[in-house]
């Protein structure tokens, strides 16, 4: 018993010589026993390398080649044209789930400049911006949905662009959203099913 004692302090005394007690800082890098690749030899972003004839480690995309995800082969779609005019309707179906989902992204990013209900008197209107438009305006109700979305896309004026902030398919949602406050706020009789219409006393 006395031999095995000596020896495990043997071992624990050549540990902490090595490996140090826990909780200690050490200047160097530590003993890494398995490493599993945390370190190993590579290029990084922008740094020189003689392999390749220009010096550099970054290489250009192939000639004729596209990003996975950055195909925009369908201009309807992700840039709101049919031909060389402005697409009308939307690129995809509009069901109720899709309105829910552009009414949200609405609340997030356009309530605050077009209001809650679309009539441009949101919180910064009385913060001093007072060229908010209002939705109900015939010439934004006539206006086709596909420049609606370059807007939305790109900006314009005092309006910045959400092609960074809303995915392609928000954007087309939030138009959605934004022609179900257009025919709230402008509705007729005409608009109400017949069914629905002694909910109304008519």
């Amino acid at each position: 018993m006395r031999y095995f004692l000596f020896a495990f302090a043997l071992v624990v005394a050549a540990v902490v010589s090595i490996l140090g007690f826990r909780g200690t800082t050490f200047t160097k890098p530590p003993l890494e026993i398995f490493p599993d690749m945390d370190r190993q030899s590579k290029y990084k972003p922008q740094s020189s390398s003689e392999f390749f004839a220009d010096g550099r480690t970054d290489r250009l995309p192939v000639t004729g080649t596209v990003a996975r995800g950055f195909l925009k082969d369908d201009d309807f779609l992700h840039f709101g044209k049919d031909g060389e005019n402005w697409a009308k309707g939307f690129p995809m179906p509009v069901t109720q789930e899709f309105v829910e989902h552009g009414a949200q992204k609405y609340a997030i990013y356009c309530t605050a400049c077009h209001g809650g209900t679309g009539d441009g008197n949101g919180v910064t209107k009385f913060r001093g911006m007072v060229t908010t438009p209002s939705y109900h305006d015939a010439r934004l109700r006539d206006m086709p949905e596909g420049e609606i979305f370059n807007t939305l896309t790109n900006g314009k004026g005092l309006m910045g662009y959400y092609k960074d902030k809303l995915t392609v398919e928000d954007r087309w949602a939030v138009i959605a959203y934004m022609r179900v406050l257009q025919r709230s706020q402008n509705a007729t009789v005409a608009d109400v099913p017949q069914a629905n219409r002694k909910d109304l006393g008519l």
